[in-house]
C-alpha cells in the first residue's frame, strides 16, 4: 500500500523503522510543525521530520490538518492508508476520508479505557497492573474508532511512564505493521469498542506533577514514576522547585510527617501520610541531578522544614 505516516514524538519511530523496512511504500510523512527549544528559543524539528529528512521522505508539517494547502497534498499523494503514532493535533472529517483505508492510529492503551493524551501515565498514576496498545480506525470521536488489534503488557512496581512507554512503542510497531499487512491482504477487520469501561487520560500538566506528601505512600509513588520522566515530578524546598525521581516506598513505620526530610542510613527518607519514601536522584532548581544524599547535607534542613 501507499501510505504516508503521521506522528511527531520519539515513540512514533519504531514504527516508522519498521514500516520503512517492509513492502509497503512509505511517500511522505505528517508532522507537528517546527517548534521554539532551548534558552534560545531556536525552532527544533520534530523527531518524525528529522527522521524523513534523514532519509529524503517528503515531510508535511501543516499547523492544521483542515488547512486547504494539506488538503490538496494529501489528495496528490494518494495514500491508501495513513497510519498515526502519537502525531499531537486533531485530525478533521475532511481529510480523514481521503485514505482508501483511512487513518489507523496506534494507542497506548487497552481501548475504551484511558481515552487522551496521556493513557501510559494515567494507567500508572492509578495503579493499573495491566495495559497494552490498541490498532484503531480514527474517527471524529476522542479515540472512539472501531479497533483492529491489540496487545497487553504488564506494569511492574517500579515502572515509569516512559519504561512503560518505552515497551509499548516497540511492541506496538509490531502490531501496527502486522495490521497494515493485514489491511493490504483484505483480512483485517475492525470491531466496535465496548461501551463500558470507558475512562479518559487528559495530559498531565506540571501542576498535576507536583507531589502531595500527604497522599499515602502507594499513591506519592505512583504519582512520580506516572511523571517520569515528563511532565517531571516536582516539589518545593524553600520556595523553590525541586525536582524528584523515582522513589523507594518503605515498608516499616518510621514516624515522619509529610514531607518531613531525615537522612538514616545513608538513605533521605521522606514522610507520606503513611510509611516514608526514600528519595534517589534530585535536580535542584538550576542545577544538575544529584544523589539526594549529597544534596541534603548541602541543605542542611532545620527540623521544622518540609517538602511542600
Amino acid at each position: 500500500m501507499r501510505l504516508i505516516f503521521a506522528g511527531t514524538p520519539p515513540v512514533a519511530l519504531p514504527s516508522l523503522d519498521l514500516i520503512a523496512g517492509s513492502s509497503h511504500d512509505l511517500v511522505a510523512v505528517v508532522t507537528r510543525p517546527d517548534a521554539p527549544a532551548g534558552r534560545g528559543r531556536r525552532l527544533i524539528r520534530s523527531p518524525v521530520a528529522r527522521w524523513a529528512d534523514e532519509r529524503g521522505i517528503e515531510v508535511l508539517t501543516p499547523v492544521r490538518p483542515r488547512e486547504p494547502d494539506f488538503l490538496k497534498k494529501l489528495v496528490k499523494f494518494s495514500p491508501d492508508c495513513v497510519p498515526v503514532v502519537a502525531y499531537g493535533a486533531l485530525v478533521p472529517p475532511e481529510a480523514l476520508v481521503i485514505p482508501q483505508y483511512g487513518w489507523v492510529n496506534l494507542h497506548f492503551s487497552l481501548l475504551p479505557a484511558w481515552r487522551g493524551a496521556a493513557p501510559v501515565q494515567h494507567a500508572v498514576l492509578h495503579g493499573d497492573e495491566i495495559t497494552g496498545a490498541c490498532v484503531f480506525s480514527l474517527e471524529q470521536g476522542l479515540d472512539t474508532g472501531p479497533v483492529y488489534g491489540s496487545l497487553t503488557e504488564p506494569i511492574g512496581p517500579e515502572d515509569t511512564a516512559g519504561d512503560l512507554l518505552a515497551r509499548l512503542s516497540a511492541a506496538g510497531a509490531r502490531l501496527l505493521l502486522d495490521v497494515l499487512d493485514g489491511i493490504a491482504r483484505g483480512e483485517a477487520r475492525a470491531v466496535p469498542q465496548s461501551t463500558e469501561g470507558v475512562s479518559l487520560a487528559p495530559k498531565i500538566t506540571s501542576e498535576d506533577a507536583r507531589i502531595r506528601w500527604d497522599d499515602p505512600v502507594f499513591a506519592v509513588d505512583r504519582r512520580v514514576r506516572a511523571c517520569t520522566p515528563a511532565p517531571g515530578a516536582w516539589s518545593e524546598f524553600r520556595g523553590e522547585r525541586l525536582r524528584v525521581g523515582p522513589v523507594e516506598p518503605l515498608g516499616d513505620a518510621s514516624s515522619l510527617a509529610p514531607g518531613q526530610l531525615r537522612l538514616a542510613g545513608g538513605r533521605v527518607l521522606v514522610g507520606t501520610a503513611t510509611t516514608p519514601v526514600t528519595l534517589g536522584q534530585v535536580q535542584p532548581a538550576g542545577r544538575k541531578w544529584m544523589a539526594a544524599d549529597a544534596w541534603l547535607r548541602g541543605v542542611r534542613p532545620r527540623d521544622d522544614e518540609r517538602l511542600t
